[in-house]
């Protein structure tokens, strides 16, 4: 599988991460076995969050890198904070404490890198710089990054923030596909010219930051899976040649259109189903053309100018 050089920090990991939000109901060896299956696809980067299984994922993970004590340095492990209950919290105590809590239940010394979940409105960057510090100075986070955020509230951060921020999660998919379609359709009246993100696609090629596209099966905000949808026949009809047409599933050809894209994105895949994970991996072996990404662009009923 390619290798990304995250946000150009030189950190290497997979192209495709294995996200771990819906690992919390596996065994410790149904988990350990898991992993395993990953790594023998190329993968080696896993992605975390102190919600994800309100804990128990992290749990879970930790218990398997307690048992194999080979298995942390041939990983990254990447997770996030922000989320509470009701409101998001990027105060200094709140990160602070977070990330103990993390590395307790993951069992390890330290994090690849930390993820600030989503964006607070009510965050002061003094103190997240603050929170950076500590925790690079004690050894706890190697790297830094985001989720959801736009290119104006990564420059506040990076402001007073001295780490680099090397990563941006967002949601991108065939079908949530407004970071290029904003773009495409500039100087029109089109909807899809409305620029929702800060430009966030430019911007973080601009400034090496590394984008990971989340739920690349889902159309809207956690409304389905696209793939094999009666509600999207041209999508998936484009999907089903172009998959016959290179020997793998529609799955690993919706990766390969977003690996397919120049700005060197991660993609990150939920799935803990052994045979579809190693369907997606195949994503990394696809080449797709120009024409193709289009097609399947197009059949996704966005429209060029």
């Amino acid at each position: 599988m390619e290798q990304v050089n995250i946000g150009k920090s030189g950190l290497m990991a997979s192209e495709i991460v294995l996200g771990c939000m819906r690992i919390a109901n596996m065994s410790v060896s149904e988990l350990s076995r898991y992993v395993d299956e990953a790594l023998e696809a190329g993968i080696t980067m896993f992605d975390h969050a102190d919600i994800y299984g309100k804990g128990r994922c992290e749990e879970l993970f930790g218990e398997v890198l307690a048992s194999r004590p080979d298995l942390r340095e041939r990983i990254q492990i990447q997770s996030k904070c922000s989320i509470r209950d009701g409101y998001y919290d990027l105060s200094k105590e709140h990160i602070l404490t977070s990330v103990d809590g993390i590395l307790r239940r993951l069992q390890t010394d330290y994090l690849d890198i930390l993820l600030l979940h989503r964006p607070d409105t009510l965050m002061e960057p003094e103190e997240v710089a603050e929170a950076f510090e500590r925790l690079q100075a004690s050894g706890k986070v190697r790297h830094f990054g985001v989720s959801n955020f736009n290119s104006m509230q990564i420059e506040l951060l990076k402001s007073y923030v001295q780490q680099p921020i090397i990563i941006n999660q967002m949601q991108f998919s065939v079908m949530h596909a407004n970071m290029v379609t904003s773009g495409i359709q500039a100087n029109t009246l089109f909807d899809g010219a409305i620029d929702r993100d800060g430009s966030i696609l430019e911007y973080c090629r601009l400034k090496n930051i590394t984008l990971q596209a989340w739920s690349p099966f889902q159309y809207g905000f956690f409304e389905g899976v696209f793939i094999d949808n009666e509600k999207f026949p041209e999508v998936n009809e484009v999907l089903g040649r172009l998959a016959e047409e290179k020997g793998v599933s529609k799955s690993a050809i919706a990766v390969a259109w977003i690996l397919r894209h120049p700005a060197n994105m991660q993609v990150i895949i939920g799935t803990t189903n052994i045979a579809r994970l190693k369907e997606i991996c195949a994503a990394s072996n696809v080449q797709l053309s120009r024409p193709e990404w289009y097609e399947i662009y197009r059949a996704a009923g966005n429209r060029l100018p």
